[in-house]
């Protein structure tokens, strides 16, 4: 099943509310090592306080009972180079997802990149334009199979604003990724280590986990003035019933369901809403359904849109990074722990010298 689930609201919220000055400075351009040392502010919801620490001091923040709800997606190698066949052009291709039968969504860059133009790739491999899409999106029905192509001359894609290079690529993957098919990492998850991962199972905490293909539409500003009629985009999102068992048991038993990045959040309200019976094609008849029912599987793309007004049906807790203004991953913190609470959050990470963004420094809210 193929559907989608934006929450609509009646209220008007203007961009501008979601908007804080971040000079160039702040944004992380390479990870610390090793991955749990970077900082960690703690926010309370409830009150507005904030409090700091370092990553690996998430061991003491959570108990027995808790569950880690983790998003194993893993980055592809998804940008490739190719030349146009009749003019010998440049062209930079972007992989975002695959549509099956040979066929990718993409991404270009270079001039004239239209219907009907046939793309040369290393190792003798070629590609038609078919679709032109909104902007530089683009359908390219290649005519062999890429996985070689890709894994011996793809690249890591890293997010826009991210100018260094990256010399181990594995440090834009969490150490528990497995599914590939992600354009962007899910980058709170980058934080962990295997020994603090180890240490926190024996502590009792458990982990499960979900997958999220991340588009680089994640990365997209919000274009309308008023939030409620952005469109967001649609990404591809599956939880098995091994995984919303581990979920459902620890809510009936009081622990605490905590997601580890906004991808993880976004899946798990996705499946809260599904096993209430909420209508994708209804959104607004969900605001009405009790706030919480057991989490059920499912494997579909969401189109789940959480900004300020949203009923929280699953998510307990969550660690997250620090989001760029006017983004919708900034609503969707608000959404969870209040506008006010967050830009100020923001602003004292600011002061305190946090590091933001993609390799930056981590929130743990609660």
């Amino acid at each position: 099943m193929k559907a989608g689930i934006i929450n609509r609201g009646c209220s008007k919220l203007k961009l501008q509310e979601f908007d804080y000055d971040l000079p160039e400075s702040y944004i992380a351009q390479h990870p610390v090592e090793p991955r749990d040392s970077s900082k960690l502010m703690t926010l309370d919801r409830e009150t507005g306080a904030v409090d700091h620490h370092a990553f690996s001091d998430i061991l003491d923040m959570l108990y027995p009972g808790d569950v880690l709800v983790m998003n194993n997606t893993r980055v592809i190698p998804g940008r490739l180079y190719a030349t146009k066949q009749d003019t010998g052009g440049k062209v930079e291709v972007l992989l975002l997802r695959d549509l099956g039968s040979l066929k990718w969504l993409v991404i270009v860059g270079g001039k004239g990149v239209t219907e009907g133009r046939v793309l040369d790739f290393e190792d003798g491999i070629t590609a038609t334009v078919i679709t032109e899409r909104e902007g530089p999106q683009r359908i390219l029905q290649f005519d062999q199979a890429i996985d070689d192509l890709v894994y011996s001359n793809g690249q890591i894609p890293l997010p826009p604003y991210i100018h260094e290079t990256l010399e181990d690529s594995e440090r834009y993957q969490t150490i528990y990724s497995r599914i590939e098919g992600s354009a962007a990492a899910p980058t709170a998850g980058l934080h962990f280590t295997p020994d603090l991962l180890i240490a926190l199972r024996d502590k009792g905490v458990q982990m499960a986990y979900c997958t999220l293909h991340i588009g680089l539409d994640t990365f997209q500003p919000v274009k309308v003035d008023d939030i409620t009629e952005h469109v967001i985009h649609s990404e591809y999102a599956t939880l098995d019933a091994t995984n919303a068992k581990i979920i459902n048991d620890a809510k009936l038993a009081g622990g605490r369901i905590i997601a580890v990045g906004t991808t993880s959040a976004r899946t798990l309200e996705t499946a809260g809403i599904l096993s209430a019976g909420g209508d994708p094609a209804n959104p607004a008849a969900s605001e009405n359904m009790c706030p919480w029912r057991p989490v059920i599987a499912f494997e579909q793309d969401t189109r789940l849109f959480i900004y300020p007004s949203y009923k929280w049906r699953v998510v307990d807790a969550m660690i997250t990074n620090f989001h760029l203004p006017k983004s919708t991953l900034l609503m969707m913190i608000s959404a969870f722990a209040g506008k006010d609470n967050v830009l100020h959050a923001y602003e004292t990470a600011k002061q305190e010298h946090y590091r933001f963004f993609s390799f930056g420094d981590a929130m743990f809210i609660s």
